[in-house]
């Protein structure tokens, strides 16, 4: 018996050493191939200066302003691997050529933050992902990369996949909510429309750059910036499936984040980069840092520049954006012994295939195409699918029957947000056209009798509202001199939208944020309507008119108050390029509202963090019951959420059936079925989103109350039926346990559907 387990090892042993020996003498890829001769006449220094990213001259990053003379230099010397910033294509073309020119000849990437489309704007990606259509979101992905490829930009910062459960972070504006499988399906979809599915990029794919690797949006206090204080176990079950999603999709690339994980900042941290994204996803692209990211290791208090660099190339950090800390130290660092020739070599070797794949070395300008900028950019076509995503992605959040207007109507159009096309445009717009964004004043003029006013300054504060509306000019524009404000009287402002009212029979009110209160360095602490924007509102609530609130926002806002007092509630969010023909669209009810929410909005900031998809405590409270002594509540308000995950109103209405499932066992390498029936009960034709969700009964490691795990948008004509059907497998059933496997337990599952979180009905699944 040991001769035949000696004899089976030594079998093993050489069929293995075969197939090494096989592999070993295969032949390399065209690619490896290309790379490898190029890399054998590099010098050490063009080496790492391909590891060096820089932004375009004047685009601000940070708090870094990079000079075109700079730029320049470097490139001459070997020492920039790529730049971001521009969509200029001559100024492209002139930079491109200098590359070519010089070091190893070797050209540069172009990146570029296309966040929600690059000239022809799209609702944010908040926005978007109230949709729940993830064709659309797709759609809007690939209208940006054709019209960014157009302009000579071949990468994109862009999706960003952060998970957020705290809206006074403003940067919840950028992501797809709170929800990690909702955002791992819109993941999926952002990287298949900038892309392409193929693994072939032509000339009107990019390659994407997911962001921010990783747990940003778990920033504690909501605080741009700040650290993060999360598990493992909880990492990977609440926030990492949206990364983990994109690298399945074949994300090319990725950006570190700017906060610490476990002691560690994130461009430094070998678990987050090398252990969970390159060996457990199987990600092979190449990871770049945020803007100066590596140089900010130094504030966290890890060392000085040359010992961050080397510890972030170590850990798996293959490019340096705006820090210098590469190209400035690792030549050094080398000599030193902190870093090895190989560690140099390995993260050049993926910066160099990136732009193998794209092409750029068979035609380094394959994407400055000077016809294609004329003929693919802002184009009569990507308006009208900029209309129709807007459109889909207006969540009503409450209508008292006042919905939708009569186009006879003499309606008022008021507020400081009403003729403002940048705030349609939203944060993270680098479009040339935002001025050109369709105001909701403009669309509603087209379609009905309107008079229209002001209303009220943003804030009362005008040195607050001076900040956030010219802040930034002032940081980086030296001497700038911003605009007048508040030179009419808040209370002149007032009187006049409210005699316009008064003369009107509907009062459309278009209030909330701005496109630079929301977005990167807007962390907000009162997330309430602006004060002189409230005043207004009850200015206007006092005329006794029926009031639509318009409510443009990046972010879920404090609205207790306004959902009290106002007939109706819209919230457009940042709409984008076509927002105010969209807007009209849903007002007047050519199109009835189907989006519904991707986070929850509190009903006090207090609340915060607040999210659907918590854990039970030893001493649960019903959401909706009032305080109650020794169980976990608040004492002045009830852990409710305003309206919860899911949540968005119809002008018609649905009704479902019980859920049915197709067995009420399941075998752990079985499937089921849960069916459940819903009927348009109203008026009008409509699109409604059915959700899925699941809780795990019993476990080994404590688990959410509730989570989405499927759903469907289904369109409805009035008094139609349909069976929606979900499969659950072992897959929807699994989670990380404490030793962080993926495992599904046996034991009972609570598989319920509804039209939000809150509102489900459910059967019992026993999984074997």
């Amino acid at each position: 018996m040991d001769y035949l387990c000696d004899m089976n090892l030594k079998n093993i042993t050489i069929a293995l050493a075969a197939t090494l020996f096989v592999a070993a003498c295969a032949p390399k890829s065209d690619m490896d191939k290309y790379i490898a001769d190029l890399m054998s006449r590099m010098t050490l220094e063009q080496k790492i200066g391909q590891l060096n990213l820089h932004s375009a001259p004047g685009f601000i990053s940070a708090i870094r302003v990079t000079e075109e003379d700079e730029n320049v230099k470097l490139l001459r010397a070997g020492q920039l691997g790529g730049l971001y910033g521009t969509g200029n294509t001559e100024y492209i073309r002139d930079i491109q050529q200098i590359a070519l020119e010089s070091g190893a000849g070797i050209p540069l990437i172009i990146g570029m933050d296309v966040i929600h489309g690059f000239q022809t704007v799209f609702p944010v990606p908040l926005a978007l992902s109230t949709s729940w259509n993830m064709d659309l979101v797709e759609q809007t992905a690939r209208i940006a990369a054709t019209e960014a490829t157009a302009a000579g930009i071949n990468w994109v910062f862009s999706p960003m996949v952060d998970i957020c459960r705290d809206a006074r972070w403003g940067r919840i504006v950028e992501g797809g909510g709170e929800d990690p499988y909702l955002g791992g399906e819109l993941a999926k979809a952002y990287v298949r429309g900038y892309q392409g599915t193929d693994g072939v990029y032509d000339d009107h794919d990019v390659m994407v750059c997911v962001k921010h690797y990783a747990l940003y949006g778990g920033a504690e206090a909501g605080r741009d910036y700040n650290s993060v204080f999360l598990s493992r176990q909880e990492a990977l079950n609440g926030y990492m499936r949206p990364y983990q999603q994109a690298a399945y999709a074949g994300a090319a690339s990725y950006m570190s984040s700017f906060n610490e994980f476990e002691g560690i900042p994130a461009s430094m941290n070998k678990y987050l980069m090398d252990d969970l994204l390159r060996k457990e996803w199987g990600f092979d692209g190449f990871i770049v840092s945020d803007a100066t990211a590596i140089a900010e290791e130094v504030n966290h208090g890890i060392g000085d520049l040359p010992e961050v660099s080397a510890r972030s190339l170590q850990a798996g950090l293959d490019m340096d954006m705006n820090s210098d800390g590469y190209v400035g130290t690792l030549q050094k660092s080398l000599a030193e012994g902190r870093v090895t020739e190989a560690d140099i070599d390995k993260a050049c070797r993926r910066i160099l295939e990136a732009k193998y794949k794209l092409g750029l070395f068979e035609n380094p300008f394959k994407y400055l195409d000077a016809t294609r900028s004329v003929k693919e950019i802002y184009t009569p076509e990507h308006l009208a699918f900029a209309r129709k995503a807007a459109q889909e992605s207006m969540v009503l959040l409450k209508n008292n029957g006042v919905l939708p207007l009569s186009k006879n109507l003499r309606i008022a159009v008021v507020g400081p947000l009403a003729q403002n096309a940048a705030a349609m445009a939203g944060a993270w717009s680098m479009s040339a056209h935002n001025d050109e964004c369709v105001t909701p004043l403009q669309g509603i003029s087209e379609v009905a009798r309107v008079t229209s006013a002001e209303g009220s300054w943003l804030f009362k504060d005008k040195e607050l509202e001076e900040s956030v509306r010219y802040g930034l000019y002032k940081i980086f524009m030296p001497g700038y001199q911003a605009p007048d404000i508040h030179t009419v009287p808040q209370e002149r402002l007032i009187a006049e939208a409210v005699a316009k009212a008064r003369q009107a029979d509907v009062v459309v009110a278009c209030v909330g944020e701005i496109e630079t209160l929301n977005g990167e360095g807007a962390s907000r602490t009162d997330i309430s309507i602006p004060d002189a924007q409230k005043e207004l509102l009850k200015a206007l609530k006092a005329t006794g008119k029926p009031i639509v609130m318009l409510l443009v926002t990046g972010r879920p806002l404090t609205l207790t108050w306004e959902d009290t007092e106002m007939d109706a509630i819209l919230n457009v969010w940042s709409p984008g390029s076509e927002g105010g023909h969209a807007i009209a669209d849903v007002l007047f009810g050519d199109v009835n509202p189907s989006a519904k929410l991707t986070t929850s909005f509190p009903r006090n900031v207090g609340q915060l963090p607040l999210y659907y998809n918590h854990k039970n405590t030893g001493r649960p409270h019903p959401d909706d019951k009032p305080y109650q002594k020794f169980v976990s509540c608040y004492i002045d308000e009830i852990n409710a959420p305003l309206y919860p995950f899911g949540y968005g109103l119809s002008y018609t209405t649905y009704s479902y059936s019980p859920v049915t499932l197709s067995a009420s066992e399941m075998p752990m390498d079985g499937s089921v079925t849960a069916s459940v029936t819903v009927t348009n009960t109203g008026s009008r034709s409509g699109d409604e989103i059915v959700q899925l969700y699941i809780h795990d009964v019993y476990a080994t490691s404590t688990r959410p109350v509730k989570e989405l795990k499927g759903f469907r948008k289904v369109h409805l004509e009035p008094g139609a039926s349909t069976q929606v059907e979900f499969t659950l497998t072992k897959e929807e059933l699994s989670y990380y346990n404490h030793d962080l496997q993926w495992v599904c337990e046996p034991g009972d599952f609570e598989i319920m559907v509804g039209p939000n979180c809150r509102d489900t009905e459910g059967a019992t699944l026993r999984v074997q």
